[in-house]
């Protein structure tokens, strides 16, 4: 009886300290949370030709196959305008050149390389979080030391017709430059 005394005295100690530990996980942002916060900001930094935009055409965000955001990221566009356009979120299974996404994410399934392929040459902004090198794209999300970081293809958003600014270039992890194949 003594041993479940102290085993009930312990945990009774511990209790405020593991609630503080929990609370501060839950403060956390999770994973997509942070990443529905940066693909709610990117078409800050990026220029798209004119014709990319009917008139009174918001700033579409596509999440293409599987959604793993939930309601980060609507929460993260709330609100948000881009260049005086609303941003809007479209989920879709697939997409095409006239799926009119602006922004397409893509996970890290084996569908990003064809979602890249099906978006060649039209004025989108591809983010994945799949490695660049295998999929095409122009942004690419990753995890360095416990941190979403992202790396950027200004090859591919070029390629893409987009300019990428100079702020958002300064800000990836790695950046292959225009003109490099």
């Amino acid at each position: 009886m003594p041993l479940l005394m102290r085993l009930l005295r312990t945990l009774a100690l511990l209790a405020p300290v593991l609630g503080l530990a929990a609370r501060a996980a839950a403060a956390e942002p999770t994973e997509y949370a942070v990443k529905a916060a940066f693909l709610s900001k990117f078409g800050f930094y990026v220029e798209w030709p004119p014709a990319a935009f009917g008139a009174g055409t918001p700033l579409t965000l596509c999440v293409v196959g599987d959604d793993p955001f939930g309601n980060y990221l609507d929460e993260a566009v709330a609100g948000q305008q881009v260049g005086g356009r609303n941003i809007v979120v479209r989920r879709l299974k697939s997409v095409s050149r006239e799926s009119g996404c602006h922004i397409a994410y893509v996970g890290s399934e084996p569908r990003p390389g064809a979602v890249s392929e099906a978006l060649r040459g039209s004025p989108t902004l591809v983010v994945t979080d799949a490695q660049a090198s295998a999929v095409g794209g122009a942004i690419h999300f990753l995890l360095k030391d416990n941190r979403v970081r992202f790396t950027i293809d200004d090859d591919a958003a070029a390629q893409s017709g987009l300019a990428v600014s100079s702020k958002l270039l300064s800000l990836a992890l790695a950046v292959k430059p225009r003109g490099a194949h």
